[in-house]
């Protein structure tokens, strides 16, 4: 297949897909996204794309900030690339077009910094996953001694992190008289919008005081609560959804039908009307953000690093094992529900209940590999503010202490029969080192691991009540593995 998707072949496409109802060449960007992942393609590109129709001003210049790999699929096919809704139904394709240019930062770092300074981006956008924050998952406060960030603070004109990037451009819009732009963090981070505010914050008073102050009274960040699961992308999906096309996608994104973004409506400088394409904005996000961040990803993560161990493949494979599946439902009603605290209307039943069918969903090859990378920064909000909750109320943590054993397991970086787990996490190798002095000892990793203020703050390390079940949790995995150890878990359910 010789023939690329591009602005020349998209209107030769077969009459059954989809493609953007609108003229890009009038769209116009007033959208920077930095983190031009697999994610924000499935997400909200896809809003944005859905109300260009009406608005075109709204327009997306994506950024990558390490890898060129997206530019190098997407600048030939003008921006373009196809979204693939897969379900037990079957797969319906659709070309989106909202992303108008692609930068490599390392390769363009002045040119994106002025179109980040440009008076038409009104909203820069993230996700750049938890890691990209340059933060303490603990407590929330920049890494002052992340060697980006000092590299970043010695060299602001030319910067390598996100929140260099936005601080940088913030500074130029201030020098010009120009209004800063609002901060749309669409990453897992605890108060998401209060987390990357409190980064820009220090990171602009580490710059100049003065500039500090105005970060902290000026700039809009607003938390948000995104949802959706997007596999990495195969080749056997780019070999399908080329077939289908009759034309080659170099990076397509396959996704579930289900999508949900919540978002705090404070936009001084103006916004898309996300709400015509199904966002819901809301004056507080963070019960929504504590539902999916407990129910969603920490069941995705228990299920990942638990699924991994006992040798399933993906999520849907290991839903399959009934065990897992009456874990996960356990983990969500006994545990989980009970520390959430909704607005009057949320339904948590039918949340749940569609969860399970999500994670069940064959058409979805999620890896449970993909899912367990950079636990040590997912751990923090997926697990450990449910356990926090749970312990201030003297309540059993049984299942919540499994999934924080299943990743110090998995961390080890060898799997139950013996084989390498290629551990992907910014501590992989103080991870492997603590476990290699370990010698297979669970509770020697366990007390080792514990130490790791980062991950586990000043507080849970010296909690036997929090302790204690993660022990004896991680000895339950070593001595029986892990899909006995679900199972006889998953058999005591009330």
């Amino acid at each position: 297949m010789n023939e690329r998707l591009n602005g020349t072949t998209l209107a030769g496409l077969p009459a059954g897909i989809q493609r953007p109802r609108y003229d890009r060449s009038a769209v116009t960007a007033g959208i920077v996204h930095l983190g031009i992942g697999a994610f924000h393609r499935a997400h909200q590109a896809v809003y944005t794309d859905d109300i260009l129709i009406h608005d075109p001003r709204w327009g997306i210049v994506a950024a990558s900030l390490r890898s060129p790999d997206t530019y190098d699929a997407l600048d030939p096919q003008d921006g373009l690339y196809t979204l693939s809704v897969r379900s037990h139904e079957g797969e319906a394709l659709r070309v989106i077009g909202s992303i108008g240019r692609v930068i490599v930062a390392p390769r363009a770092t002045e040119e994106l910094l002025r179109t980040m300074a440009d008076p038409a981006t009104r909203i820069v956008t993230l996700t750049v996953t938890e890691k990209g924050y340059c933060h303490d998952p603990a407590t929330g406060a920049l890494n002052e001694s992340h060697p980006d960030i000092v590299h970043d603070l010695a060299n602001l004109r030319s910067p390598r992190t996100a929140p260099g990037f936005i601080v940088e451009a913030l500074r130029r819009r201030r020098m010009a008289g120009v209004p800063p732009f609002t901060v749309l963090t669409c990453d897992n981070l605890p108060s998401n919008g209060r987390t990357v505010k409190r980064v820009l914050t220090r990171l602009a008073e580490l710059v100049e005081p003065g500039f500090g102050r105005f970060v902290a009274d000026e700039v809009s960040c607003p938390s948000t609560m995104v949802d959706r699961i997007v596999p990495a992308t195969s080749n056997e999906d780019r070999e399908r959804i080329g077939r289908a096309l009759g034309v080659a996608d170099a990076w397509p994104v396959v996704t579930e039908p289900f999508t949900q973004w919540v978002i705090e409506d404070r936009f001084p400088s103006g916004r898309p009307a996300w709400e015509e394409a199904g966002a819901e904005f809301v004056a507080d996000v963070e019960p929504y953000e504590h539902m999916k961040l407990r129910l969603l990803n920490g069941s995705h993560s228990t299920l990942a690093y638990l699924g991994y161990l006992a040798g399933y493949e993906t999520v849907a494979d290991t839903m399959a094992d009934p065990a897992f599946s009456r874990l996960v439902e356990g983990l969500m009603d006994e545990e989980v529900t009970p520390t959430l605290h909704m607005p009057p209307g949320a339904d948590l039943t039918s949340y749940k209940r569609a969860l399970i069918q999500r994670f069940k969903n064959p058409a979805l090859r999620h890896r449970t590999w993909q899912i367990a990378m950079d636990g040590s920064q997912k751990l923090p909000q997926r697990l450990l503010g449910t356990i926090r909750d749970r312990l201030r109320g003297d309540a059993p943590i049984e299942r919540l202490a499994l999934g924080v054993a299943a990743w110090m397991r998995y961390v080890t970086g060898t799997d139950e029969r013996g084989a390498p787990i290629d551990v992907r996490d910014p501590l992989a190798g103080q991870l492997r080192e603590l476990a290699d002095r370990a010698g297979g000892s669970a509770e020697q990793l366990s007390t080792a691991l514990f130490a790791l203020r980062e991950v586990f703050g000043d507080d849970l390390s010296g909690n036997p009540r929090f302790t204690g079940p993660v022990t004896a949790a991680l000895q339950r995995l070593y001595a029986n593995g892990s899909a006995r150890t679900v199972a006889e878990l998953a058999s005591r359910r009330r």
